[in-house]
Formats: C-alpha cells, sequence, structure tokens
C-alpha cells in the first residue's frame, strides 16, 4: 500500500514563508530572505515599530502578523517606490508617514493573496482573508484570533533584508493535516500575466500575416493599371 503524503501546519508556514519572500523580492528588486529555523511562540503579537495583520477563514483558519522594524519598514517602501520609477526626493523618511503604512498594507494584501492562491492550487482547499491592518505602534499589542481554536499553534519567523534589517512573521492556526487520499493530476497553476500575454499574441498574429497579402493586393492594382 502506498504511503499517503500528509501536509502539516509547518508545511503551510514554509508556504507563506515563500510568498513573503518572493512578493517583496518581486516588488522592491530587492532580496528578502528569511531564517531556516521557526520558533514555537505561545502568543502572537503587534511589536513597534509597524505590525500588520490579517485574519483568514475557510479550510482552515489563521491569524498572519509580520512586525516591522522602522528601519526595515523604511527600506522596503523606499526599494519599492524606486522600482516604480518614483524619484527618490518624493519619498517619505519617516516610518510613522501615512504613505508608508500605505504602501506596507498593499504589500501585506498582496503576500496572503499569493498564499490563498498557493493553498488553493497545492491542497485543493480554500481559504479567504479580510483586509490587512496596519498599525504604527510604540507598545507591544496581544492579538487572538476571533474563532475557536481546537489546538492552536503559534510560529516566529526571522526576515533579513538586502541590508540585514530585521523583521518578524507571527502565524497562529489550528494544528491541521492534509492527507492526500489518491493519486490526482495536478492542476496548472493560474497565471493572468500569462493568458494577457497570449492574448495579446493571438490578436497581433493575423494582422502580420495579413500585412503581405495587402501588399501583394495592392501592387496587383498597380499593374493592371500601367503605374
Amino acid at each position: 500500500m502506498a504511503k499517503s503524503k500528509t501536509i502539516t501546519t509547518d508545511d503551510i508556514l514554509l508556504v507563506l514563508c515563500n510568498s513573503i519572500k518572493s512578493v517583496l523580492t518581486a516588488a522592491t528588486s530587492h532580496p528578502i530572505n528569511y531564517s531556516s529555523m521557526a520558533q514555537k511562540i505561545n502568543k502572537t503579537c503587534l511589536k513597534p515599530d509597524i505590525g500588520c495583520f490579517v485574519l483568514f477563514d475557510g479550510g482552515f483558519s489563521g491569524l498572519v502578523i509580520i512586525n516591522f522594524s522602522a528601519t526595515a519598514a523604511v527600506e522596503i517602501y523606499t526599494n519599492y517606490m524606486k522600482h516604480m520609477g518614483i524619484p527618490e526626493n518624493e519619498l517619505a523618511k519617516s516610518h510613522t508617514s501615512d504613505e508608508v503604512s500605505d504602501v506596507m498594507g498593499e504589500l501585506m494584501n498582496q503576500i496572503v493573496g499569493d498564499f490563498t492562491g498557493v493553498v488553493g492550487h497545492e491542497l485543493h482547499t480554500s481559504i479567504t482573508q479580510n483586509q490587512p491592518k496596519m498599525l504604527t505602534i510604540n507598545k507591544q499589542v496581544q492579538l487572538s484570533i476571533d474563532t475557536n481554536l481546537d489546538r492552536p499553534q503559534a510560529r516566529r519567523v526571522t526576515f533579513m533584508t538586502e541590508k540585514n534589517n530585521i523583521f518578524y512573521l507571527e502565524l497562529a492556526m489550528d494544528k491541521t493535516e492534509f492527507i492526500k487520499l489518491s493519486d490526482f493530476e495536478e492542476r496548472e497553476a493560474f497565471d493572468a500575466d500569462m493568458i494577457l500575454d497570449q492574448e495579446n499574441t493571438n490578436k497581433q498574429q493575423p494582422k502580420k500575416e495579413a500585412e503581405p497579402m495587402v501588399a501583394m493586393i495592392d501592387q496587383d492594382l498597380l499593374d493592371e493599371l500601367g503605374i
């Protein structure tokens, strides 16, 4: 009998870590890395200087928190805006700026969106998220999930920016396992950008093929007129 494949809470944590790394690296065009060690914690907290959190629910419930130091938040914000083509002299300098909070909230939204997409593709389940919340704080604030968890687990992972500024991911969710019951064909991941590119290519292709035909018809007309 074939051995069933089991995906645990820590595997889901790894998916989230990879989403954070890939989204922030792509958005800022600068490398983001995380520690190979995850820490078991008893409670999740928002900590100074910027804390973002988002709840998700569906196939399983959980709470995602990312705590940014002021230097890490400003570095990520600055790299993101410069990657978008905004001149450096127009950028905010303080982590307390509304612009910094807005950008970090948008990046948090992209991270969790990528995470839910991968979970839906790989685990064949669905989770939904609420709107990420951003707080600029100077004291620690404890957060818990507004739902009943039978066996809650919490993890913390350390992330580093290119300049070695530190920020932390904290994940709280029910202890869960996904067990593969039978073999199935892996579904292709949905890539909207690839579909749009293919559609644009298809629209342009007939136009390119028609150009030589139009030129031939024009030349035949000129020959008949003796021009």
